[in-house]
């Protein structure tokens, strides 16, 4: 929220620069846009600042709205009292009047990182915390900025200062330092339905980024004046400091934001996985043929098939592999080698594996005819083994 009437009376009564009117104990600290937009989506990751008194915002603001005479229109994401409860807000008209809501105090918004929004569209304003919509306004709250803000559109405000009882609690310079930090900002245009990504600041270096700036005025309730020395860009945030004016600056490292750099409206896709490899095999014996075997499928991956085992008969090829690659298909194995060729008897009988040759019968009929001549010599009752067929 950023109010500086006083400093601006100042100016135009006397004819002369001047952004504060009194010292102070206490130093502040606000970041914001150079550049006004209109009609849009406004996102930002943040880790609040949490105390008792303490006022820590992400809001949007219409520049001039302090200008007598003018429209005031700003919306706020606001944190407040000692158990940090956040609070939405549309602050809008002539005198401008205050139209808040509470979002309570369980969401641990001073404790870590949360990705606020807001959407403002002709039709409605809507605001958000970690993809959850808070709130949304239709009639009198989104007709206020459609016709008031619409063509001259609102900067993004980030700011931290101490209150008072009547709004933010006790402050006491006991607790201080206190840091509000900054991990990203980005801005989507509307247009026709459809929200486009128009630019995402990451505060990557360590100094003050182009086309933002840094508040030099008395806070809100005039208990601190906002110092250039209190915004500072630290380890990728940026950092608004609340700090006795002896102690200006961060206090050191910023907290890690688990979520990293955070999310941008088109997500990159996934890496392609690794092919795997083929199976080996199976083995078969060597004498009468070897039996199916079969291979083992490849890791899964790129799908290449496990090469088949070795058989009598063609087997079955390793099983399919499939992954990230895609599927691979079974290959049959390799046939075995043909048995070899089995010996012959003597003295007659079937061939065991080979064929016989044609010396086999010369070798019969001898037998024969001298198989005859031993009965005759023998006579009944003597039978040779093998002589009948």
């Amino acid at each position: 929220m950023r109010t500086h009437l006083t400093a601006v009376t100042l100016l135009f009564a006397v004819g002369t620069v001047s952004v504060s009117t009194a010292a102070h104990a206490t130093s502040s600290g606000e970041l914001y846009t150079s550049e006004s937009y209109s009609y849009g989506r406004f996102e930002a990751r943040v880790q609040f600042a949490g105390g008792d008194g303490v006022v820590g915002s992400f809001f949007l603001w219409k520049d001039g709205s302090e200008l007598e005479d003018a429209y005031w229109n700003e919306l706020d994401l606001e944190t407040v009292w000692s158990d940090c409860e956040l609070f939405t807000n549309t602050l809008y008209g002539n005198p401008e009047a205050g139209h808040s809501e509470s979002a309570g105090t369980a969401g641990s918004w001073c404790t870590g990182f949360h990705t606020y929004a807001y959407e403002w569209t002709p039709d409605y304003i809507a605001w958000f915390m970690d993809g959850t919509e808070l709130r949304r306004e239709t009639e009198a709250d989104a007709i206020a900025f459609r016709d008031n803000a619409g063509t001259d559109g609102m900067a993004i405000h980030f700011n931290v200062w101490p209150g008072d009882s009547t709004f933010g609690g006790n402050f006491s310079e006991a607790i201080l330092p206190l840091h509000e930090y900054i991990n990203w900002v980005q801005y989507s245009s509307y247009a026709d339905g459809v929200f486009t990504l128009e630019w995402r600041e990451d505060f990557a270096g360590t100094s003050k980024p182009d086309g933002w700036l840094t508040g030099n005025w008395d806070s809100p309730k005039g208990l601190s004046t906002h110092s250039a020395a209190n915004v500072s860009f630290l380890d990728g945030y940026a950092v608004l400091s609340l700090t006795t004016d002896a102690a200006e600056g961060p206090a050191g490292a910023a907290p890690a934001d688990p979520e990293g750099g955070g999310p941008v409206d088109v997500g990159s896709g996934g890496s392609a996985g690794t092919g795997g490899s083929n199976g080996a095999g199976g083995s078969a014996p060597t004498s009468g043929g070897g039996a199916p075997a079969s291979g083992a499928g490849g890791v899964p991956g790129s799908g290449d098939p496990g090469a088949g085992g070795t058989g009598t008969v063609s087997p079955t090829g390793g099983a399919s592999s499939s992954g990230a690659g895609g599927s691979g298909a079974a290959q049959p194995g390799t046939g075995g080698s043909t048995g070899p060729t089995g010996p012959t008897t003597s003295g007659g009988g079937c061939a065991v594996g080979g064929p016989s040759t044609p010396t086999m019968w010369g070798a019969l009929i001898l037998a024969l005819v001298l198989a005859g001549w031993l009965r005759r010599r023998s006579g009944p009752g003597q039978v040779a083994h093998g002589s009948t067929r």
